[in-house]
């Protein structure tokens, strides 16, 4: 993991189990979710939080193994690069060291006031996306 790659604990709960018995492919955007914004909320200072919302506007996932109730399943999260008032996120949820889904999303930072596209300051910025090179592979 580089400096700036985040873990975030998922728990998995009856309602997210379908009927095949194991997670329902839908649930992992809902993790994708609260794994991106915890990332967010950790790492920016307080008042970018306060000023800056999120939107996401794409997902691609690929799904490796299913994951079942009983699962112990954590979020790697990096911000990859930020382009604008776009913000590029790799998620992997890994259960040990196995990954059993694989997530690259696009999401938009919005001036919490006006709730328009809104550019991060350089200093912010710094703080949580990942420096060319330090990705993982």
């Amino acid at each position: 993991m580089t400096a700036h790659a985040h873990e975030y604990p998922v728990h998995v709960a009856d309602e997210d189990i379908d009927f095949m018995g194991h997670v329902n492919n839908a649930v992992y955007l809902k993790w994708v979710q609260a794994a991106v914004m915890d990332y967010w909320e950790r790492v920016a200072p307080p008042e970018a939080v306060a000023q800056h919302l999120w939107v996401a506007l794409k997902h691609e996932i690929t799904y490796r193994r299913p994951t079942f109730l009983e699962d112990g399943i954590v979020a790697e999260v990096i911000a990859e690069k930020a382009q604008g008032a776009r913000t590029f996120f790799s998620t992997m949820f890994k259960r040990g060291e196995e990954i059993v889904a694989e997530v690259s999303s696009v999401w938009c930072c919005l001036d919490a006031a006006t709730q328009r596209p809104a550019r991060l300051a350089k200093d912010v910025i710094a703080r949580f996306v990942a420096e060319p090179g330090t990705a993982r592979g």
